[in-house]
């Protein structure tokens, strides 16, 4: 009897616990995170880390026997060929074991440290095949102090907007202007005015701001030197409608698209929830772009639904 509730309260625990996760997913889901959470680019990035790693090897060992395969004489050829295939095998590997983390990584975290983890894992890794290639090019720590400046002066005009980047993303991180899944405003001439967003990654060279199904990529230069101005997300408007079974939810769509004038941030949302005898149960959501103006949604949503209402015409669509 006792293992039996015992074994009552875990499952209720487990239960708990999935749907805390499922809610927290689809929270981010509707703040334009769902990109960061698809299982599909995540499978496919394992798939791709996996297949790096026996191209990796296959370069650590083609260096090693570099000698007795190719004499002494292909000696610096091999190694500069070997530390351009470190770096890019590298960096490629780096970006996929962040994406096929990230699914999991956003269920268990809130999405600013999800996002944090995956930037200096990115970062971490990037580095550490960075000091292998250079071991691998025979450059010491005390060659670059003795030729700092000299390789100052080439590093910075061969790659200036690529160290940029990544250096104003280490800026970014420490600083925290934003963090994400917050919606926020960037102003700057950088990117001809200003664009806004929610925040969905903070990667190595690009921050990227999602709205709707759209993902603007945003130099972290740009960002940087831009102003940041944080968006309150406004509230929803989110009604359940009792209809006849014959009404069709592209003719509410069709309603709502001529009845609301108020700027919104995505299309209507009209989803099917249940039918009761002759009558179906449709849930609409709809968020306003700014939040001054919610009471009016609301009222042109009820406007239009007391239009449907009134004309069943329209149920044969």
């Amino acid at each position: 009897m006792a293992s039996r509730k015992i074994k009552r309260v875990k499952g209720s625990r487990e239960r708990a616990l999935e749907k805390m996760l499922q809610t927290r997913t689809h929270a981010w889901e509707e703040v334009g995170l769902a990109r960061q959470l698809g299982q599909k680019a995540a499978r496919r990035a394992r798939r791709e880390a996996l297949v790096m790693l026996p191209l990796l090897a296959g370069v650590m060992v083609f260096y090693s026997y570099r000698v007795d395969l190719f004499g002494a004489a292909w000696d610096t050829p091999i190694r500069a060929f070997t530390v351009v295939a470190l770096v890019v095998l590298g960096w490629a590997f780096a970006r996929n074991v962040a994406t096929a983390i990230a699914p999991d990584l956003f269920r268990r975290l809130d999405p600013g440290t999800a996002g944090t983890v995956g930037f200096l894992l990115r970062l971490l890794t990037i580095v550490v095949f960075t000091i292998v290639a250079l071991r691998i090019a025979g450059i010491r720590p005390q060659t670059l102090l003795v030729a700092g400046s000299f390789t100052a002066v080439v590093v910075g005009l061969a790659a200036q907007q690529t160290l940029g980047n990544l250096i104003a993303g280490t800026v970014l991180l420490s600083a925290r202007p934003f963090r994400v899944g917050e919606r926020v405003r960037l102003q700057a001439g950088g990117i001809a005015g200003q664009v806004e967003g929610v925040v969905s990654s903070l990667g190595l060279l690009y921050t990227t701001l999602a709205r709707g199904e759209d993902r603007i990529m945003v130099p972290n230069s740009v960002v940087l030197s831009a102003a940041v101005v944080p968006l309150r997300e406004p509230a929803s408007v989110d009604l359940r409608a009792r209809l006849s079974k014959e009404m069709k939810p592209t003719a509410v769509q069709n309603v709502l698209q001529d009845a609301i004038t108020v700027p919104l941030r995505a299309q209507p949302d009209i989803g099917l929830e249940e039918l009761v005898g002759d009558e179906i149960v449709m849930r609409i959501q709809a968020t306003p772009e700014y939040a001054g103006d919610g009471a009016r949604l609301a009222d042109q949503i009820l406007t239009a639904m007391a239009s449907i209402a009134d004309e069943p015409a329209l149920a044969g669509g």
